[in-house]
Parts: structure tokens; sequence; C-alpha cells
């Protein structure tokens, strides 16, 4: 019941402060890219460039011969794209108090919103490729599903994994600043871990579930699900256990880390 009332109180402060999270969101999104010609439209060529590369690689030159009858291609993006948001929500998220200190220091204002300001930034970029994805998907011939719409589902779930993980590094690398350079470390080790450009039906069966208890196998399993397998969330019971029962730890252990170190931020940053 505790927790109960205090996620209300935390769902009560976002729209209490909604106008100041969407003006900390726009800031954030045009600070990245201010100072180019080209400004917040590199938020969008760089990942576009990237998928392209990919496609002319593997599709083009290596031509990758298709996964379970799907284009290489459209399974890899299926799976590349959420992880994109993953790992850019991260890291972002991870420095989302060092960026914003003067809210620390001098506005009466709840810190732990900070975070969803980093996450919502980089949603936007991420509708974007989905948008990217589904027209790929469309020029390959695939017709829309209903089975799509399911993504939405697969986006609550890593905004909410996000936000525990979140809460437990940018409140620990206020005293800890190599935290960030660790994190990226474990960015690129988890890319190969989490089977992207790998099929899990490659590793042996009863060595499965190690790679199945990583939370970012169910998001970009997810996707996969939606786009190309056409499977529903809800027939896959045991995969969904699991990954809320990893997030909901992540998230309690991250709301309480932070209750604990964020009485001190102001003498340290």
């Amino acid at each position: 019941m505790k927790y109960i009332k205090a996620f209300y109180r935390f769902l009560k402060d976002i729209y209490q402060n909604r106008r100041l999270l969407k003006d900390l969101v726009k800031n954030d999104f045009k600070s990245r890219y201010l100072n180019n010609y080209l400004g917040i439209l590199w938020a969008f060529i760089q990942p576009t460039v990237l998928v392209l590369i990919f496609w002319f690689v593997f599709q083009v030159g290596f031509k990758s011969a298709p996964v379970q009858n799907v284009p290489f291609i459209l399974w890899l993006v299926a799976g590349m794209i959420p992880w994109f948001f993953l790992s850019e929500s991260l890291l972002s998220a991870t420095n989302a108090i060092l960026d914003n200190s003067f809210l620390v220091k001098k506005i009466v204002f709840r810190v732990s919103l900070l975070p969803i300001v980093k996450i919502t930034s980089a949603i936007i970029v991420h509708l974007f490729f989905i948008t990217f994805m589904i027209i790929m998907y469309k020029i390959y011939g695939y017709e829309a599903s209903l089975y799509w719409f399911q993504v939405l589902y697969y986006l609550f779930s890593a905004i909410i994994l996000l936000l525990g993980i979140s809460w437990m590094t940018s409140s620990v690398v206020v005293f800890f600043r190599d935290l960030g350079q660790l994190i990226s470390m474990a960015i690129q080790f988890g890319f190969w871990f989490t089977p992207i450009f790998w099929s899990l039906a490659m590793v042996p069966e009863e060595f499965r579930w190690i790679f199945e208890l990583n939370p970012a196998h169910y998001i970009t399993q997810g996707y996969r699900d939606a786009f190309i397998y056409h499977v529903w969330f809800w027939e896959k019971p045991l995969e969904a256990f699991q990954f809320w029962g990893i997030t909901l730890i992540f998230f309690a252990l991250g709301a309480i880390i932070f209750r604990k170190l964020r009485p001190h931020f102001a003498d340290v940053l």
C-alpha cells in the first residue's frame, strides 16, 4: 500500500509539473544540436544513416539470408530500433541530474522527474524510427496489422524499466562520476548479449533462459513479435512475468536508492 501511494504521488507530480517538464524536454532536445547547421535534424539523420549502412552491407553487400523467411534487414531493424532507444535513454538519463544541477540547487522541484526529461526526449526520436520501420515493412510488401499496435505496450515496458535503472544510475553518478563510463561499457556488452544481430535459436536450449532473463531481450523480441511473428504479448505469460518481476525490482531499488541519496545532491553538485 505504501508503494502504491508513493507511485500515485509520483504520477501526480508529473501532472502538476507537466509544463515545466515539457519545457525541459524541449530545451534538452534543442541543446544537443543547437550549434549545428542542421540543428535537431541530426537527431534523425545519424541513426537513419546507420540503418541505411546496415541495409547496404547486409542486404546488398553480403546478401544475408532471410531469418525464418523474413528479409534480414527487416528482422535486424526490428531489434535495432528498440535497442537505440534503450541505450540512448539510459546514457542520457544517467546524466539527468548532472545536466540540470541548477534545478537541484535553486528550485523547489521533484528531482526524481529529471530522468523522465531525457527519456521523453529519446521517445521523440524513437517514434520517428518506428514510423521509419513501418515504411520499410510497407516497401517490402508487409500489410499493416493490429499486432503492430502492441509496440505501445513494449514502449511503455521499456520506459518503466529505464526509469527504475536511471533513478539508480543518475543518483549514484553524482557521487561517482566514473559510472557514466561504466554504463557505456555495459551498453556495449549488452548489445552483443541481447539477440539483435543473432537469433536466440542459435543458443542451445538449456542455456537460453540466461539470455531470456535480459530485460532488453523482452523488448527487442517484443518488437519482432509485433511486426514479424504476430504474437500478442499475453501469449507469452512466463516471459512477461520474468520481465515485470525484474523491472519492478529495478523500479523499487531505484526509488529507494534515489530517496536515500537525494538529500546530499546539493552538497556535491
